[in-house]
């Protein structure tokens, strides 16, 4: 028996397909992934967005938007599509959890956006086993498929996707999704 299932969540989150291309799967589960974090972040004034809320951690709803572009611009484009590109936030703030006064979600959202399209266009027409060379770290130097990188970075999502689940229930009592 066949039914027509809901492309979407209520809350407008893509569903992950259940079924169907490897390729499309990972894709959509790291969509997924994506719109929870934007999901985690609605709604909330500025202030919110930068409070550090599950002490003695430092770590912020708006610190995890521009740390995942940042990891969105080091997988697809630096290791995928070997590309030397800067660090998004710039020099002293590699993995983008710095906070900047004059920079709020809009802006990050839309620089996280962009780092996602360029990472898809790098990643267009590269077949899963298509290998990378990891730029930095204790790994430098390693070769990963995009296969790999696909699921680290629904891994890398998923994981702060838990941070963020509690950061916003400690700012105002929403949980779930």
């Amino acid at each position: 028996m066949t039914t027509d299932a809901p492309t979407h969540l209520p809350d407008g989150r893509p569903i992950p397909l259940m079924t169907g291309d490897e390729r499309l799967m990972l894709e959509s589960w790291l969509d997924f992934h994506r719109a929870t974090l934007e999901l985690k972040c609605a709604g909330l004034e500025d202030s919110q967005l930068r409070l550090a809320a599950a002490g003695p951690s430092e770590l912020t709803l708006l610190g995890l938007v521009q740390h995942l572009a940042e990891c969105e611009r080091n997988w697809f484009q630096r290791v995928v599509g070997g590309l030397d590109v800067p660090p998004v936030y710039g020099e002293g703030n590699e993995a983008g959890y710095g906070l900047e006064a004059g920079r709020g979600l809009g802006e990050a959202l839309a620089v996280w956006r962009e780092e996602i399209a360029r990472g898809r266009e790098v990643c267009a027409g590269r077949g899963l086993e298509r290998a990378g060379v990891i730029q930095g770290g204790p790994m430098a130097g390693v070769e990963v498929s995009v296969r790999w990188v696909l699921i680290h970075m629904i891994e890398e999502y998923a994981r702060h996707n838990g941070h963020a689940d509690i950061l916003r229930e400690c700012i105002d009592g929403v949980t779930g999704a």
